[in-house]
C-alpha cells in the first residue's frame, strides 16, 4: 500500500460492503453525541414598562437558580446548574452567561431602570431597545406609529440571535395589556414574529386589566384589541392580573402595603415554574411544544390561569414543612390563582402540575389522582386524564418544594367577559375613540375585536356545558340518519 492508495495485487483488510455498516453506525453516534449536547432554545422578550419590571425580577430569579451572580458569572456547586442553562443563556467569550432577551420600550425611563437594578449588568448593552415619546396609554400608537418605528429594530436582535442557534424553540413574550406599548407594540412584534418563524412555539405573560386596579380609562379599549391578537398569533398566554396578585398580597402573605416589587415577586416566582421543566432535567413536559399540546385542546382556547405554591405570610408556621396533599391542595385553591376569575364557576379543560424538590413520584401520582376524582365534576369528563405532572429535583432557592399549577379552565372566560363589558360601554358612545383614530386606526378594527372577543366567550361557554353524553348522542343520531338514508337508497 503506497501513499494512503490500495495496490491492485493487494487484497483490503476491510472490503468495501464491511465498510459501509462502520462509517453509517460511527455517523449516527456523532449525531446521537451532537443530539445530546443540543437543547432546545427559547427568546424572551420583555415589551413596556411592565414587561420589563416583571422580565427584571424573572431573570434575577432564574440566575439565582443557576449559579450565577449579577454579572453573570457562575458562582454554583451543583452540575445540573448549568446542565440546560444554555436554554435561557448564551455563553459569552469571558465564560460569563447573558440573558436571551431583548428589552423594549418606547421611552427611556424604564431601560435606566433595569441598568441601574442590581441585574442590570447581566444584559447586552445592544439588546436595550428604546424610544423617546413613549405610547400614551394608546394601543394605536404602539401598534401603528411609534412602535412601527422601532419594531424592526427589535426583529434584528432577534434575527441575530435565531442565526446562531440550532435549536430555537419559541418565543416568550412579557407585557401588559393595559398600557399602550405593552399592549400595541406588543401585538404588532408578536404578529412579526409568528410572520417570521411560523413553525416557532409563541407564548406570553400577559398581565390583564382588573376592575379594581387600575391606571387609566383607555385599558378596555387596550386589553380588547390586544387580545384580538393573541388569540390569532400566540400558541399559549399565561394571564395574570394585578388585582388577583394584591388578593394574595393581602390575604394570603399579610403584607399591609405591598407594592409592584412584590407582586413581580409572585409573578417571577410562576414564571420561574413553568420554564422548570425547560431548564432541569424533568420526567414530562420537557419542552415548550409538548406543555402546549397537552394543554391545548382547541386553538383559540389558550388563555391559562396560574397559580402557586406555598404561599405564606412570613412569620406563619403553616405551611413551613408541607406535605404532598397540602401542597397539592394549596396549588388549586382558588385562592392561589393569579387571575381574578374563580376556576370553581367553570370545568377545567386541561392542566399541569409542576412539583419541584425531593419528592416521591407514586406519592405525587397518587395525589392527582384522588384530586382529580374528588373534584371530578370541575373537570370535562370527555378529556379523561387532562392533568399532566411534572417533577423535578431541584426546587426553589429558599424552599424544600414548590409547585405550579397551569390550568386551562372554562372560567377565565369571567375575565374576557368583564374586559368587553367595560370595552362595550365606551365603545357605545365613541368615548375616547379620537386618541385611536387619529393614530390611523379604523373603527371596524374595534368593531372586529369585540366581535372576537364574544366569540372567544362563547367557545368556552359551548364547552363548559358540553357533556360526553350529549357528543355522543349527536354523533349515534347523525349514524342512524346516514343509514336510514342508504337503506332508502337501496330500496330504490
Amino acid at each position: 500500500m503506497k501513499h494512503g492508495y490500495i495496490a491492485h495485487d493487494e487484497e483490503p483488510s476491510i472490503k468495501p460492503k464491511q465498510r459501509q455498516p462502520i462509517i453509517a453506525l460511527l455517523e449516527f453516534e456523532l449525531i446521537v453525541a451532537q443530539i445530546l449536547t443540543l437543547f432546545y432554545v427559547i427568546y424572551y422578550m420583555n415589551i413596556g414598562q411592565c414587561g420589563n419590571q416583571i422580565g427584571q425580577k424573572f431573570w434575577e430569579t432564574i440566575s439565582q437558580e443557576h449559579g450565577l451572580d449579577s454579572t453573570g458569572a457562575y458562582s454554583g456547586d451543583n452540575d445540573l446548574q448549568l446542565e440546560r442553562i444554555n436554554v435561557y443563556y448564551n455563553e459569552g467569550s469571558t465564560g460569563q452567561y447573558v440573558p436571551r432577551s431583548v428589552l423594549v420600550d418606547l421611552e427611556p425611563a424604564t431601560m435606566d431602570a433595569v441598568r441601574s437594578s442590581p441585574y442590570g449588568k447581566l444584559f447586552r448593552p445592544d439588546n436595550f431597545v428604546y424610544g423617546q415619546s413613549g405610547a400614551g396609554n394608546s394601543w394605536a400608537r404602539g401598534y401603528y406609529t411609534e412602535g412601527a418605528e422601532l419594531v424592526e429594530s427589535i426583529l434584528d436582535i432577534v434575527r441575530k440571535e435565531a442565526e446562531h442557534t440550532d435549536c430555537l424553540q419559541g418565543f416568550q413574550l412579557a407585557h401588559s395589556l393595559g398600557g399602550g406599548t405593552g399592549s400595541g407594540l406588543g401585538s404588532l412584534l408578536l404578529s412579526k414574529v409568528r410572520e417570521e418563524y411560523p413553525d416557532r412555539m409563541l407564548c406570553s405573560y400577559s398581565v390583564v386589566p382588573s376592575p379594581k386596579v387600575s391606571d387609566t380609562v383607555v385599558e378596555p379599549y387596550n386589553a380588547v384589541l390586544s387580545v384580538h391578537q393573541l388569540v390569532e398569533n400566540c400558541d399559549a398566554t399565561f394571564c395574570i392580573d394585578n388585582e388577583a396578585l394584591y388578593d394574595i398580597c393581602f390575604r394570603t402573605l399579610k403584607l399591609s402595603n405591598p407594592g409592584y416589587g412584590e407582586l413581580n415577586q409572585l409573578v417571577s416566582a410562576v414564571m420561574s415554574g413553568v420554564s422548570t421543566s425547560l431548564r432541569f432535567p424533568g420526567q414530562l413536559n420537557s419542552d415548550l411544544r409538548k406543555l402546549f399540546v397537552n394543554m391545548v385542546p382547541f386553538p383559540r382556547l389558550h388563555f391559562f390561569m396560574v397559580g402557586f405554591a406555598p404561599l405564606t405570610a412570613f412569620n406563619s408556621q403553616q405551611y413551613r414543612n408541607l406535605s404532598v396533599p397540602e401542597l397539592t391542595a394549596q396549588m388549586f385553591d382558588a385562592k392561589n390563582m393569579m387571575a381574578a376569575s374563580d376556576p370553581r364557576h367553570g370545568r377545567y379543560l386541561t392542566a399541569a402540575t409542576i412539583f419541584r424538590g425531593r419528592l416521591s413520584t407514586k406519592e405525587v401520582e397518587n395525589q392527582m389522582l384522588a384530586v382529580q376524582q374528588k373534584n371530578s365534576s370541575y373537570f370535562v369528563e370527555w378529556i379523561p386524564n387532562g392533568v399532566k405532572t411534572s417533577l423535578c429535583d431541584i426546587p426553589p432557592v429558599g424552599l424544600k418544594m414548590s409547585g405550579t399549577f397551569i390550568g386551562n379552565s372554562t372560567a377565565i372566560q369571567e375575565l374576557f367577559k368583564r374586559v368587553n363589558d367595560q370595552f362595550t360601554a365606551m365603545f357605545r358612545r365613541k368615548a375616547f375613540l379620537h386618541w385611536f383614530t387619529g393614530e390611523g386606526m379604523d373603527e371596524m378594527e374595534f368593531t372586529e375585536s369585540e366581535s372576537n372577543m364574544h366569540d372567544l366567550v362563547s367557545e368556552y361557554q359551548q364547552y363548559q356545558d358540553a357533556t360526553a353524553d350529549e357528543d355522543y348522542l349527536e354523533d349515534e343520531e347523525d349514524y342512524l340518519e346516514e343509514e336510514e338514508v342508504l337503506e332508502e337508497e337501496e330500496e330504490e
